[in-house]
């Protein structure tokens, strides 16, 4: 008898969507129930990187007159956007590589009674959900860091574009997640975050760079420059920004694109 080959993962039958939206939330529970159990770790996730930036650039370069007072308007919101951004697209990707390349962990949840496309946007609004948390964490510390304040008339906003660009960042952590190997972890993130970090406008205003117009464009087609221009333009709206619909609309768009292309890279890993 020839040897078989492990047969692709199935779905169970779909049941109706009572079922499906009881069996949804269960996942959403159980991803958040293991997050709270590393909160220590989640904590100094979503906390020391931000620190330092905001301290090196916010603190130490403004006492030593490198930049002015108004740079902490430029800077806190870029980094609080980045923060939600990363936190999404790392804690979607990274469990995503990990779960279809080694402990198969995935399986359980590709059995469960629910469609397959449930369970990759539930990765989707669950990785979302880690970023902004990390972003409304790191809120406070930067404001208190950086002597800046905001009137809740403006912070409530700001929290309503983290959280859409930790979505987008989450969907484009989908991407990756289902389209890299677990031999390539290394190379993505050094071709795909290390250029996100840094052309993100996160410690810059988009509209600045008119005199670098190719840099400028790169960053314009970098979706986190929208939510860091975004933050910008509903807290600090002294400070040169792009008009907040146009924000508003491309993180729309990003979260429709890239959660389409990754829900149906899952939907293939998941039938491999």
């Amino acid at each position: 008898m020839s040897a078989t080959t492990a047969a692709p993962v199935k779905s169970a039958p779909t049941p109706p969507a009572q079922g499906q939206l009881h069996t949804f939330r269960a996942i959403i529970w159980r991803d958040i129930f293991v997050a709270l159990r590393q909160l220590p770790t989640f904590i100094g996730q979503a906390i020391i990187q931000p620190f330092f930036t905001l301290f090196v650039f916010g603190v130490l370069l403004s006492d030593a007159g490198y930049v002015d007072g108004d740079y902490s308007a430029v800077l806190l919101p870029g980094v609080l956007a980045l923060n939600g951004f990363l936190g999404g697209m790392q804690n979607t990707a990274l469990p995503l590589v990990v779960d279809f390349s080694y402990t198969r962990e995935i399986e359980d949840r590709l059995l469960s009674p629910i469609s397959l496309r449930l369970v990759a946007v539930e990765k989707i609004i669950f990785g979302g959900l880690y970023g902004f948390v990390a972003s409304l964490m790191m809120t406070p510390v930067g404001m208190v860091l950086l002597d800046l304040s905001w009137p809740i008339s403006r912070t409530v906003p700001a929290l309503g574009i983290a959280l859409l660009g930790a979505i987008a960042g989450a969907s484009i952590g989908l991407c990756l997640g289902t389209s890299v190997s677990s031999d390539k972890v290394d190379v993505m993130f050094t071709l795909v975050l290390m250029p996100l970090l840094f052309t993100g406008s996160t410690q810059f205003p988009l509209s600045a760079l008119d005199e670098v117009r190719w840099f400028q464009v790169i960053c314009g087609a970098n979706p986190l420059s929208y939510a860091s221009e975004g933050m910008r333009a509903v807290t600090s709206p002294h400070v040169e920004h792009i008009p907040l619909a146009i924000n508003l609309v491309v993180l729309v768009g990003a979260i429709l694109l890239f959660a389409t292309l990754g829900i149906r890279g899952f939907l293939r890993r998941a039938q491999t």
